[in-house]
């Protein structure tokens, strides 16, 4: 008689399946990643994977919504740290994005960059749309105190955020190391590009520093 799985080794089962989407699906994409490639990645037998996730789709858009929720966390972290303003809460959150990206790139790419984004569910863009306003909240506080630029706060934070992704997609594929001199420089234009022109900073110390 085969003994019941535990809930324990349920949920190490689940994290090894969202763990093979991750690294699957940003490198092969959505149809180039198999059903097979996903169990033999996470170690299981391939029926297994629909005892956690009824179709790749779903297993798809919940491995982005983990990136999802894990961005707006770091969002949160910076919101609360006291003493900073806009300026270097944006640092920081940026210093970390580039830094999980040297030690996590799939995660990274999913949550920044996700390929096969035409099978997103309405579920997964709404995940992202919370971690948006959560940077537009962070962009508006800085807005109201006269450190960001006039203009809506949901486009300048667009605006960072690319700058920031590029920066992060060049650590992520090994083209710079994350204390690489642009790294500092991308940062820093990030900040610059969405400044009041008379609050402009700089924002480019040594990425190791404030992690």
């Amino acid at each position: 008689m085969t003994a019941p799985r535990s809930p324990r080794d349920s949920k190490a089962t689940r994290e090894r399946l969202l763990r093979a989407a991750l690294d699957l699906f940003t490198t092969d994409g959505f149809q180039g990643t198999t059903t097979p490639t996903l169990a033999s990645r996470a170690g299981i037998a391939e029926g297994t994977i629909y005892r956690h996730f009824a179709s790749k789709e779903i297993l798809y858009n919940e491995a982005y919504r983990e990136s999802q929720r894990w961005l707006a966390g770091l969002v949160r972290e910076v919101e609360h740290e006291r003493g900073s303003k806009t300026p270097e809460r944006l640092a920081r959150l940026g210093r970390r994005l580039v830094v999980a990206a040297a030690e996590d790139p799939a995660k990274v790419r999913m949550a920044l960059t996700p390929r096969d984004a035409r099978f997103l569910d309405g579920h997964s863009r709404e995940t992202a749309r919370e971690f948006r306003e959560s940077l537009q909240h962070l962009v508006a506080t800085g807005k109201s105190d006269g450190l960001v630029r006039a203009g809506p706060a949901d486009l300048w934070g667009a605006v960072w955020l690319a700058l920031i992704s590029f920066a992060a997609e060049r650590v992520s594929s090994r083209e710079w190391a994350p204390d690489h001199p642009q790294v500092g420089q991308t940062i820093e234009a990030a900040w610059e590009a969405i400044a009041a022109r008379s609050t402009s900073a700089r924002v480019d110390a040594p990425v190791a520093s404030t992690i």
